[in-house]
């Protein structure tokens, strides 16, 4: 690699040992480089004092205040009996708020004389929550002292504009900050990544001028050059790595699947009850365009909960069976693979009789192979997919295994992508002759712009229509704790559903059982606690099921669903559910996706503000399926002014996933979103916000499309060349290989 050899310098070479491995442990900083890439989170004005009210909970926080009062209590306690304990208060303000900071113990001493009223400092600790006050428990300081006396502190702050770094408990801000001045001149050894002439067409500054402006502005248009600049290399970059994938899936041959003019397709369209919507035809015809090309379909289906994806891949998979291939769907979860197959067997009838009689003139197989199946019937399964009597198989990764081998596999459909490691879809690719063609779909609306971030190197297809029939979904928000009487009712109109010959889920975080530490539960939760709420564990189904039966739903056959079940009994819940036989169904988010009850018109979801805004979405597509108007009751004990409850409320008063998505990400930072898509791999969005910048990951596109396309190698541009290999260090490299 030619990158240059100052950037490359570790940090316990310039930094010492100490500090370095601080830095890699807690922030993955390992170079100087990485160092001048760890870009400060905002920037404290001298003179102007943080805003306390906002301060997040749970967070790292640096604040600049003023010490408004600092007082000394004596207590007694189990180490000091004789009333020998001691703890400092001192109250910070700035104008906007006061904070609470507390010392204990010997801790005491040096704030004690330090921190007197009128002193500036910046502090650094964890916000948390005592008696209903925000506090910080021995924050770290660093007094600012004025500019009159020549001290250290006022020299490293110097400049109106002090840099807040992403810290750590271990690491302060201010801490980073004399690190990076210690690593800065560096800066000028960065190779530029933009090509000259693109820097020159946009106006934007080099990366040396980039990165000192970004670490030590003198002026707020400073910050803004130098955001502007990085935020180009990161969508850049990106997209680079993006445009030579897909020019590198054009170069791979596949072989082309067309269906044929009479077979089992049009058999297939013919016994379909209903006519597809305008959305799945146009759908489907982009798809079969791309199975007629001699290069692998790279595609992303993205539909709304209940648009008829499964109908749109099921019907491309017909096609390539149609032309003498195999087609396979791979579902995340048992449950889901068994679902899918009941319901394409469903679909099919006879056509999925193959071999068999009865079976009609066209028809196929149609295989189930899942990791708990017995042997003999896994050997059968294995045979027919060798033999190719099999058209249409669909599992769980128990595909994967080595020992599976297929006829000519030709098309791979995934179901809900996130779910699935990248290596997982790769090995099942490698199954094929030449490389089958992709089809990837999943429930979750992903914005436009995170499409083109995440998925880029996949054309994309929306599915944006309901079909008709479906029923409307009426959401609200009960607010448990201000109003009890309000899920009394909720448990009410259970009741009334299943009086009427309805079902109803009730979803819960938590499942309950002794392996279900509550900690980790309280951990694991996709929001930040807020408020009083966080103190108890989530709600667990088993706790749930067993309160409700004795009591608001007494009477009414209750059953519970979650993930640690053994397979066969997961099946056999969700049948006596999907019979009608269960009243009501106590389940985590295992129902989450692909589960089709159409009776089930009622669904209550427990402690809803732990989950993130898309899956509440995802979990209220499972109601309304039928023709019956759907409800969903989003239960929390959070308070009225609290964010949870505004991402609460905005479920509650938008259908469009789409819509929600976009909430979603500007309520959580991107890492979460390309995180999950991107196998694990850190995000490396650092300055650029996939919704604020749309219009530069555009542009970024349409720029990169060019580069690639007249020179793929990138031959010519080794600044580029050396950035994308720091972008795709080895991990990343196999997964933007494998997508």
């Amino acid at each position: 690699m030619d990158l240059v050899p100052a950037l490359q310098e570790p940090l316990k070479k310039v930094l010492g040992p100490a500090t370095a491995k601080v830095m890699a442990e807690h922030l993955g900083l390992h170079t100087v480089g990485d160092l001048l890439h760890h870009y400060p989170r905002r920037y404290e004005e001298r003179g102007q004092l943080t805003h306390l009210a906002d301060l997040p909970m749970d967070e790292h926080v640096t604040v600049v205040a003023q010490v408004a009062d600092a007082r000394l209590h004596t207590f007694a306690s189990s180490k000091a009996p004789r009333g020998k304990g001691q703890r400092l208060e001192v109250t910070i303000t700035d104008g906007s708020g006061r904070l609470q900071l507390v010392f204990f113990g010997n801790g005491v001493h040096k704030p004690h004389k330090e921190l007197l009223p009128g002193t500036r400092a910046m502090f650094a600790g964890k916000v948390s929550v005592f008696n209903r006050r925000l506090q910080l428990a021995h924050p770290a300081y660093e007094l600012l002292r004025g500019d009159t006396e020549g001290e250290e502190s006022v020299e490293s702050w110097a400049g109106a504009l002090i840099p807040l770094y992403p810290a750590t408990a271990k690491l302060e801000s201010w801490k980073l900050a004399k690190a990076i001045q210690t690593v800065l001149p560096s800066a000028q050894e960065a190779v530029d990544p933009l090509p000259e002439s693109l820097r020159e067409g946009r106006g934007l500054v080099s990366l040396p001028e980039a990165l000192l402006k970004i670490h030590r502005p003198h002026t707020k248009a400073d910050i803004e050059d130098a955001r502007a600049r990085l935020k180009w290399d990161e969508a850049f970059v990106l997209q680079i790595a993006l445009a030579r994938r897909r020019h590198a899936e054009t170069q791979l041959p596949a072989v082309p699947r067309k269906p044929g003019p009479d077979g089992l397709l049009t058999a297939f369209d013919d016994r379909l009850p209903f006519t597809l919507t305008d959305g799945q035809q146009k759908v489907s015809r982009e798809i079969f365009d791309d199975l007629a090309t001699d290069h692998p379909m790279h595609r992303l289906l993205q539909g709304e909960v209940g648009s008829g994806k499964t109908l749109v891949a099921l019907r491309a998979m017909l096609a390539v069976v149609d032309s003498g291939g195999q087609a396979v769907m791979l579902a995340p979860t048992e449950v889901l693979a068994q679902q899918h197959h009941r319901s394409v067997v469903e679909m099919m009838g006879e056509l999925a009789e193959g071999g068999m009689l009865g079976g009609a003139e066209h028809a196929t197989k149609v295989v189930l192979l899942t990791g708990s199946m017995g042997a003999a019937a896994r050997r059968h399964a294995l045979l027919d997919l060798a033999t190719g009597e099999a058209g249409i198989v669909i599992g769980t990764h128990a595909l994967i295994e080595d020992k599976v081998q297929f006829h000519d596999l030709g098309l791979v459909v995934v179901d809900e992508q996130h779910r699935f490691g990248v290596e997982q879809r790769d090995a099942l690719r490698g199954k094929g002759k030449q490389p089958p063609h992709l089809l990837v779909m999943t429930a979750t609306p992903i914005p436009r712009t995170v499409a083109m971030t995440v998925f880029g190197d996949l054309e994309t297809s929306v599915l944006d229509q309901l079909p008709a029939g479906r029923s409307p979904i009426a959401s609200h928000v009960v607010p448990a704790a201000d109003k009890p009487h309000f899920l009394a009712r909720a448990w009410e109109r259970v009741r009334e559903e299943v009086s009427n010959g309805h079902q109803a889920y009730v979803v819960c975080p938590r499942i309950g059982d002794e392996d279900d530490d509550p900690k980790k539960g309280a951990k694991q939760s996709k929001q930040p606690p807020e408020g009083d709420a966080d103190k108890r564990p989530p709600l667990a189904v088993l706790d749930v099921a067993e309160s409700l039966a004795k009591g608001p739903l007494q009477g009414l056959k209750v059953e519970v669903l979650h993930g640690r079940m053994q397979p066969d009994d997961k099946d056999a819940v969700m049948r006596r559910f999907a019979a009608g036989e269960t009243d009501v169904l106590v389940a985590t988010t295992v129902i989450e996706v692909g589960v089709n009850v159409p009776n089930a018109t009622a669904m209550v979801i427990m402690d809803a503000d732990r989950f993130g805004v898309s899956q509440l979405h995802q979990l209220r597509g499972r109601v309304g399926r039928g023709s019956a108007p759907g409800l969903c009751l989003l239960v929390s004990e959070m308070p009225e002014a609290s964010a949870a409850r505004q991402r609460l409320n905005a479920v509650a008063s938008t259908r469009d996933g789409f819509e929600l998505s976009r909430i979603d990400l500007e309520q959580r930072r991107e890492g979460d979103v390309l995180g999950q898509a991107q196998s694990g791999a850190r995000t490396s969005l650092r300055v650029l916000a996939v919704i604020e910048d749309e219009e530069i990951i555009a542009e970024a596109r349409q720029e990169a499309a060019a580069v690639v396309a007249a020179d793929p190698e990138l031959t010519g541009l080794p600044g580029l060349r050396t950035a994308l290999e720091a972008l795709l260090d080895e991990e990343r490299e196999q997964y933007l290989e494998k997508g």
